[in-house]
């Protein structure tokens, strides 16, 4: 599989701004891209960011997609389910990889964490 992307050397990245909250977020998930685009409409490309969620900040329900996903919890605390489906905590150094089609969250975040994800559709 091929993936185009722009070629980007080390460089800093201010972790201080650019940051947005993505369409159908709530309020305080925000994400900053650090490379590519993805357009979830024509089922093209890819993008790689950092998405954070601040102390307290969550989500309603499930997430599901059309494209692959990669996420690796940099920093804090990710809490994954409800209260139906039961909760599982996760911390700092642990990664998840879902194909297409799978319903994964809702996710909360007591103290606030830090994800980098990749996200792309299969050629």
């Amino acid at each position: 599989m091929s993936i185009d992307k722009e070629h980007l050397e080390f460089h800093p990245v201010d972790l201080k701004v650019g940051w947005l909250r993505p369409a159908g977020y709530p309020p305080g998930i925000e994400q900053k891209i650090l490379a590519g685009a993805l357009d979830e409409n024509a089922k093209t490309g890819n993008r790689t960011r950092l998405l954070r969620f601040a102390p307290g900040a969550r989500t309603a329900a499930p997430f599901v997609h059309d494209y692959w996903e990669e996420v690796f919890l940099l920093s804090g605390d990710l809490t994954v389910g409800d209260e139906r489906s039961g909760l599982k905590a996760y911390g700092p150094n642990t990664y998840a990889c879902r194909p297409p089609g799978v319903h994964h969250g809702p996710f909360r975040s007591a103290d606030g964490c830090l994800l980098f994800e990749i996200h792309y559709y299969d050629r």
